[in-house]
């Protein structure tokens, strides 16, 4: 195979086409000149496309002129990439117009389903601690965009490239056909596959989910969101057993990776208007982001919270952090946005990318700590992290997931038993 065959098997193998035309001829030019491997152009053309992504100085100033040899043009540009994934990001030169050039599309459709199934947490896995959530999938994809989330990389496009959106026309019915045992407690979320507030009541969503809700009051059902979508809610009877929860994160975060989701102020605003009406909301921190005085900044969001909601009223506070699968990597990296996500230290974290535990230790225990005066009153937990962290961070740890799963549904069955108590008393 003479090296043009070579080049053109890696490209079509790798992101190339996503680069500019402009890189493309550079990378092409440099690999003809220094003959790089297989594996080195296409780690080389990954460079490139995150030295964009990151709004980091692109591959073609970080080139010098010439190199001794290929081992040191390929060792300078994987070293500088390396620095950049080593230092704490800084969004400074970051702002919403980044986002313009590739704002996501959508469209709606339509399907019928022939039954309501339970399912697992999509990202369960058996070697982290995991509270065995059931997941109602409501509808299928999200109309957010994260630039972190993992369901990107789930659904398909319409022959238009536009991300779609699946509702299920039986979905009222699959419900009511939904067979439960009368005996068992069941905690099941329907913001896994979608989130759980910004549609409304499109479809009848909400409508079937609270005649479900008031059919099945062994049923602990959260709708997690990152919305500030709440009318329904306010215009409705809402049934106790339902924990409605936000998704919180740094303003930083919100505005430059939580891509058309309700702003951090709106957020938390929506969540103090459904707990003034008596129903019980909680927040996951799902994920803390390492970056410049991110401490800070968190402490200042834990420390809203302490000071507007009553801990009686908040039945769980989550944390977690990013952790990514091969898949939505490379999703992400074509993508036309820029981003500092994927501009992190990566080590393995059973099979998949994330922080070491020593970062996950400091961000975790800053946060617990912060909460100190929720401790004795809300239940608080790590979302699908490693095991060996519970004791670090709370000086407890589970045995194993099902005793997770039986403490976490006690906790959240204790809250709704005293909520409703408390509302008939008044």
């Amino acid at each position: 195979m003479n090296y043009l065959e070579k080049f053109e098997e890696v490209i079509a193998q790798s992101n190339y086409k996503n680069l500019p035309q402009t890189t493309q001829d550079f990378i092409r030019q440099k690999a003809f000149l220094y003959q790089f491997t297989f594996q080195e152009l296409k780690q080389l053309i990954d460079f490139a496309i995150d030295f964009r992504l990151w709004h980091e100085a692109h591959i073609e100033a970080i080139f010098k002129e010439e190199y001794p040899n290929k081992k040191a043009a390929f060792n300078h540009v994987k070293e500088v990439w390396q620095n950049l994934k080593a230092k704490p990001n800084s969004y400074e030169n970051f702002s919403p117009t980044l986002y313009q050039d590739d704002v996501r599309k959508f469209s709606f459709k339509s399907y019928e389903s022939s039954k309501a199934a339970l399912g697992i947490c999509p990202v369960a896995s058996p070697h982290t601690r995991c509270c065995n959530l059931l997941t109602l999938d409501a509808v299928q994809s999200c109309g957010f965009d994260c630039s972190y989330c993992s369901i990107q990389s789930f659904y398909n496009k319409d022959n238009k490239g536009q991300e779609i959106i699946g509702f299920d026309k039986n979905f009222k019915e699959n419900l009511k056909n939904l067979q439960l045992d009368p005996n068992e407690v069941y905690h099941i979320g329907t913001g896994q596959s979608s989130d759980s507030l910004m549609w409304g009541n499109k479809e009848g969503i909400l409508e079937s989910l609270f005649e479900f809700a008031f059919a099945h009051p062994n049923v602990i059902l959260e709708f997690k969101t990152k919305s500030n979508n709440i009318a329904y809610f306010l215009e409705n009877e809402v049934p106790k057993n339902i924990i409605c929860t936000w998704s919180l994160n740094t303003p930083t975060i919100c505005e430059n990776e939580e891509h058309l989701a309700a702003s951090l102020e709106k957020r938390i605003d929506a969540a103090k208007k459904v707990s003034q009406k008596g129903v019980l909301v909680g927040f996951h921190f799902h994920p803390i982001v390492q970056y410049e005085n991110y401490l800070n900044e968190y402490a200042r969001v834990y420390k809203t919270l302490l000071e507007n909601f009553d801990p009686k009223k908040v039945a769980l506070v989550s944390f977690g952090t990013l952790t990514f699968i091969k898949p939505v990597i490379q999703k992400i990296r074509t993508r036309n946005f820029k981003s500092k996500i994927l501009q992190m230290p990566f080590t393995n974290a059973n099979n998949k990318y994330s922080y070491c535990l020593e970062t996950k230790k400091e961000m975790f225990k800053h946060a617990y700590e912060t909460f100190k005066p929720w401790h004795k009153e809300v239940y608080f937990y790590l979302c699908m992290e490693d095991e060996s962290l519970w004791k670090e961070v709370f000086g407890y740890e589970y045995a194993s997931n099902n005793q997770m799963e039986e403490f976490m549904k006690m906790a959240y069955m204790e809250k709704i038993k005293n909520n409703v108590t408390e509302i008939v008393y008044k």
